[in-house]
């Protein structure tokens, strides 16, 4: 249980701050399938899935492997994926003051599949825009083409 929990004892600040470089880039920076693994704060049981995480940049840029450092924060802590989700864009965007965030989560948790309801193959899906992603819907647009990118590849 404290590997499960130890993202209590870890900041999103703390693993981003020395990450942070200028850069001039002003379109969509997306880093997909970010595998992760958590602790449902309802059951105590596992969820899991991949995240996705998506930024427009203002004058600066994160390393990329921190943007998965900074979800791993969150998934660390006992949780709800809807709160998850909105944590993750939120640690973002008080790092580096984009002009948007994006977060789409998606995962299977073992309380649907192993009790209850015992739906193995069901997958909950959320997320959480700011800034520009929220507003302009052509940047939505582009984010959701940059998600589905692979998957047109494979058909």
């Amino acid at each position: 249980m404290l590997f499960f929990t130890k993202g209590y004892e870890e900041s999103a600040l703390d693993v981003g701050k020395d990450a942070i470089f200028r850069a001039d880039n002003s379109d969509i920076v997306l880093v997909r399938d970010i595998e992760f693994f958590s602790m449902c704060e309802h059951h105590i049981l596992a969820f899991m899935g991949k995240v996705h995480i998506a930024y427009i940049p203002e004058g600066q840029v994160l390393g990329l492997s921190k943007l998965a450092r900074i979800a791993e924060v969150f998934v660390r802590r006992l949780q709800i994926q809807e709160r998850l989700t909105q944590q993750i864009a939120q640690a973002v965007d008080d790092l580096l003051h984009p002009q948007g965030v994006a977060v789409v989560m998606e995962s299977v948790h073992t309380c649907m599949v192993m009790r209850g309801i015992q739906k193995t193959s069901s997958m909950a899906i959320t997320s959480y825009r700011m800034g520009v992603f929220k507003r302009d819907k052509e940047c939505e647009e582009r984010f959701m083409f940059l998600l589905n990118l692979r998957q047109q590849f494979l058909e």
